[in-house]
Protein backbone atom coordinates (compact mmCIF):
# COMPACT_ATOMS: atom_id res chain seq x y z
CA UNK A 1 0.00 0.00 0.00
CA UNK A 2 1.31 3.55 -1.39
CA UNK A 3 -1.02 5.49 0.53
CA UNK A 4 1.07 7.39 3.30
CA UNK A 5 -0.14 6.87 7.16
CA UNK A 6 -1.26 9.74 8.13
CA UNK A 7 -3.94 9.60 5.67
CA UNK A 8 -5.19 6.38 6.96
CA UNK A 9 -5.08 8.23 10.58
CA UNK A 10 -8.49 7.60 12.61
CA UNK A 11 -10.00 11.31 13.96
CA UNK A 12 -7.85 10.73 17.19
CA UNK A 13 -4.68 9.86 15.37
CA UNK A 14 -5.34 12.83 13.58
CA UNK A 15 -5.95 15.11 16.07
CA UNK A 16 -2.61 13.97 18.15
CA UNK A 17 -0.40 14.39 14.83
CA UNK A 18 -2.04 17.62 14.52
CA UNK A 19 -0.67 19.33 17.13
CA UNK A 20 2.67 18.14 15.77
CA UNK A 21 1.70 19.45 12.44
CA UNK A 22 0.46 22.80 13.84
CA UNK A 23 3.71 23.60 15.37
CA UNK A 24 5.98 23.39 12.39
CA UNK A 25 3.09 24.57 9.86
CA UNK A 26 3.90 28.21 8.09
CA UNK A 27 1.38 28.27 5.22
CA UNK A 28 -1.88 30.49 5.24
CA UNK A 29 -4.24 27.92 3.81
CA UNK A 30 -4.70 26.02 7.06
CA UNK A 31 -7.73 24.52 6.22
CA UNK A 32 -6.68 23.21 2.33
CA UNK A 33 -3.32 22.31 3.94
CA UNK A 34 -4.74 20.14 6.46
CA UNK A 35 -7.27 18.18 4.01
CA UNK A 36 -4.54 17.22 1.97
CA UNK A 37 -1.75 16.48 3.99
CA UNK A 38 -4.79 14.12 6.64
CA UNK A 39 -6.25 13.18 3.32
CA UNK A 40 -9.67 14.62 4.71
CA UNK A 41 -12.73 16.30 3.27
CA UNK A 42 -13.35 20.00 3.84
CA UNK A 43 -16.14 19.60 6.57
CA UNK A 44 -13.69 16.75 8.01
CA UNK A 45 -11.14 19.68 8.22
CA UNK A 46 -13.51 22.08 9.38
CA UNK A 47 -14.37 20.41 12.56
CA UNK A 48 -10.79 19.39 13.01
CA UNK A 49 -9.66 22.34 13.42
CA UNK A 50 -12.06 23.98 15.26
CA UNK A 51 -11.49 20.84 18.05
CA UNK A 52 -8.26 21.77 17.61
CA UNK A 53 -8.87 25.80 18.64
CA UNK A 54 -7.69 27.08 15.30
CA UNK A 55 -9.89 29.91 14.20
CA UNK A 56 -11.55 29.94 11.05
CA UNK A 57 -13.69 32.68 9.70
CA UNK A 58 -17.25 31.53 9.69
CA UNK A 59 -17.20 33.45 6.21
CA UNK A 60 -14.82 31.38 4.74
CA UNK A 61 -16.70 28.16 6.01
CA UNK A 62 -19.88 29.10 4.79
CA UNK A 63 -18.39 29.97 1.21
CA UNK A 64 -16.85 26.75 1.03
CA UNK A 65 -19.29 24.99 2.34
CA UNK A 66 -21.91 26.39 -0.53
CA UNK A 67 -19.48 25.88 -3.61
CA UNK A 68 -19.22 22.04 -2.23
CA UNK A 69 -22.65 21.96 -2.20
CA UNK A 70 -23.31 23.44 -5.77
CA UNK A 71 -20.88 21.25 -6.97
CA UNK A 72 -22.41 18.27 -5.48
CA UNK A 73 -25.54 19.49 -7.58
CA UNK A 74 -23.79 20.22 -10.39
CA UNK A 75 -22.45 16.68 -11.05
CA UNK A 76 -25.98 15.26 -10.01
CA UNK A 77 -27.15 16.67 -12.76
CA UNK A 78 -24.38 15.72 -15.28
CA UNK A 79 -24.88 12.26 -14.07
CA UNK A 80 -28.72 12.45 -14.95
CA UNK A 81 -28.20 14.57 -18.45
CA UNK A 82 -25.07 11.57 -19.32
CA UNK A 83 -28.04 8.88 -18.24
CA UNK A 84 -30.58 10.47 -20.40
CA UNK A 85 -28.51 10.75 -23.48
CA UNK A 86 -26.71 6.55 -23.08
CA UNK A 87 -30.80 5.54 -22.24
CA UNK A 88 -33.53 8.20 -23.74
CA UNK A 89 -35.98 5.65 -22.90
CA UNK A 90 -35.31 5.93 -18.86
CA UNK A 91 -35.23 8.95 -16.40
CA UNK A 92 -35.39 8.94 -13.07
CA UNK A 93 -38.35 7.41 -12.28
CA UNK A 94 -39.24 5.49 -14.86
CA UNK A 95 -36.85 2.25 -16.04
CA UNK A 96 -39.14 2.25 -19.24
CA UNK A 97 -40.89 5.25 -20.98
CA UNK A 98 -43.34 3.54 -23.08
CA UNK A 99 -44.77 6.96 -24.09
CA UNK A 100 -46.04 10.84 -23.00
CA UNK A 101 -49.21 11.72 -22.55
CA UNK A 102 -50.58 14.90 -24.37
CA UNK A 103 -49.60 17.32 -22.24
CA UNK A 104 -45.73 15.83 -22.25
CA UNK A 105 -45.45 13.85 -19.18
CA UNK A 106 -44.10 10.63 -19.63
CA UNK A 107 -45.45 7.41 -18.78
CA UNK A 108 -44.72 3.63 -18.40
CA UNK A 109 -42.72 1.08 -16.09
CA UNK A 110 -41.18 2.55 -12.78
CA UNK A 111 -38.18 1.75 -11.44
CA UNK A 112 -40.03 -0.41 -8.28
CA UNK A 113 -42.23 -2.10 -10.64
CA UNK A 114 -38.95 -3.07 -12.89
CA UNK A 115 -36.93 -4.94 -10.01
CA UNK A 116 -40.36 -6.80 -9.37
CA UNK A 117 -39.91 -7.78 -13.00
CA UNK A 118 -35.96 -8.16 -13.15
CA UNK A 119 -34.72 -9.10 -9.74
CA UNK A 120 -31.48 -9.39 -11.03
CA UNK A 121 -31.30 -5.44 -12.60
Amino acid sequence: MNTPKRKRFNQRQRLESARFWLQDYSGNKIVRDYRRYFGVDWPTAFKELEILAIPISADYKEAVLKTLARIAIEKEQKQAEKLKAENPDQDENLAFIAGYTSGGAPYGITWDEWEQIEPDG
